[in-house]
C-alpha cells in the first residue's frame, strides 16, 4: 500500500482554497454589477462593498477555511468577525461588514449559489449613537468667510465653502457637480445623492454671489483649453478636483481660524442642517434637502438643538 504524504493533502488544499478565491471574486464582480445597475448604488458604495467582500475572501484565503462556497458557514463568519475583534476594528467597520457580507450571501442564495444565508443569525453590534459635530453660527459664518477672493484659487475657495454650508451636500455630491447643474437664476442645484437620486436644493444669496464670481472671473482663468469635461469646481490643471482635495480645503480654512476644532465637509453639513432646525425649518424640508431617505437620519439633528437648548438653560437661568 502507497503511503501518503501530509504534503499532497497541503496541495490539495492550496488547490482549492485557489479555486474558491477565484470563485469567490468572480461571485463578487456580479455581485457588484447588479447593485450597479438594478439598484443604482454610487461609486463610493460600490468600492466600499467590494473592499469589504476582498478583506473576508483575503481571510478564507489566509486561513484556508472552508474549501467551498456552499459549505461557509455561520462558523466562519464568527471566526472572521472575532478576527476583526482581535485587530481591534471598530464596532462600525464590523457592523458595516455585517451588513455587506449580509448583503452579499442573500445575493448567492437567490443565485442557487448557497442554500442557506450563514449571516442568519449573526446579531449587528450595538452602535453609540453620537451626536454630530458642529460649528456654531458665528463659526460658520467666520469660516466660510476665511478664503480671500483676491486670487483664482481663493474664489474657488470660498464658492465652496459657500455652497457647503448653503446647501449641506456631501462632499461627493459637491466633487460630482457639473456647471449645468447650477442654475443661479433660479437660485438653486441639482444634485445627484446616494442611489443616485436626484434632488434639488435652494441657493442662498451669499452662495448665489460666491460662485457668480467665481464662474466669471476665476474659473475661465483656471480652464485649459485641452479640456472637454464640465465640472463645476477645477484643481491647477484644470480637470475635476478630487474629493481629497475639497476635504483639504476646508480643513485648512478650519485650520486657519484655530476653533480647536476638527473641521471637514460633513461639519459644514451638521452645521447646514442645526442652523436649519434652531431657525424653525420644517424637519421633512430639511430631509429633503440632505437627501435622507428614512426621516429617523434627520431626526438626530432635533437632538442636537435640544442639547444646546439645556446647555443655554443651564448656564442662563439662576435656579438651573
Amino acid at each position: 500500500m502507497q503511503k501518503k504524504f501530509p504534503y499532497v493533502t497541503i496541495e490539495r488544499n492550496i488547490t482549492k482554497i485557489l479555486q474558491l478565491v477565484k470563485e469567490m471574486f468572480e461571485y463578487i464582480k456580479s455581485f457588484l454589477i447588479q447593485l450597479g445597475i438594478e439598484k443604482n448604488y454610487s461609486e463610493y458604495t460600490l468600492i466600499s462593498y467590494e473592499r469589504d467582500l476582498t478583506s473576508f475572501v483575503n481571510f478564507l484565503k489566509e486561513f484556508l477555511l472552508p474549501l467551498e462556497t456552499e459549505k461557509i458557514s455561520h462558523l466562519e463568519i464568527r471566526k472572521y468577525l472575532a478576527y476583526l475583534q482581535e485587530k481591534g476594528y471598530k464596532r462600525t467597520t464590523i457592523a458595516r461588514r455585517i451588513t455587506c457580507l449580509r448583503s452579499f450571501f442573500k445575493y448567492l442564495c437567490q443565485q442557487g449559489i448557497v442554500d442557506k444565508n450563514p449571516l442568519k443569525g449573526i446579531q449587528t453590534p450595538r452602535l453609540e449613537k453620537r451626536l454630530p459635530k458642529f460649528l456654531f453660527l458665528e463659526e460658520s459664518e467666520a469660516l466660510v468667510e476665511q478664503p480671500k477672493e483676491n486670487s483664482s484659487f481663493g474664489c474657488r475657495d470660498r464658492a465652496i465653502m459657500e455652497l457647503f454650508y448653503a446647501t449641506g451636500i456631501r462632499v461627493s455630491e459637491l466633487f460630482a457637480l457639473n456647471l449645468e447643474d447650477l442654475n443661479l437664476t433660479g437660485g438653486f442645484i441639482r444634485v445627484l445623492g446616494k442611489g443616485r437620486k436626484e434632488r434639488v436644493v435652494p441657493l442662498g444669496s451669499k452662495a448665489v454671489e460666491a460662485l457668480s464670481f467665481y464662474l466669471s472671473d476665476a474659473r475661465p482663468k483656471m480652464l485649459k483649453e485641452y479640456s472637454s469635461e464640465r465640472p463645476l469646481f477645477l484643481n491647477k490643471l484644470g480637470e475635476r478636483i478630487s474629493v481629497r482635495s475639497i476635504a483639504r480645503i476646508v480643513e485648512k480654512y478650519g485650520q486657519q481660524l484655530n476653533l480647536g476644532k476638527k473641521i471637514s465637509p460633513h461639519v459644514l453639513r451638521h452645521s447646514f442642517a442645526t442652523h436649519l432646525l434652531d431657525a424653525g425649518a420644517d424637519l421633512r424640508a430639511v430631509q429633503e434637502m440632505l437627501g435622507h431617505v428614512d426621516i429617523s437620519s434627520t431626526q438626530i439633528y432635533t437632538h442636537v438643538t435640544k442639547e444646546r437648548l439645556k446647555k443655554v438653560y443651564q448656564k442662563a437661568h439662576p435656579r438651573s
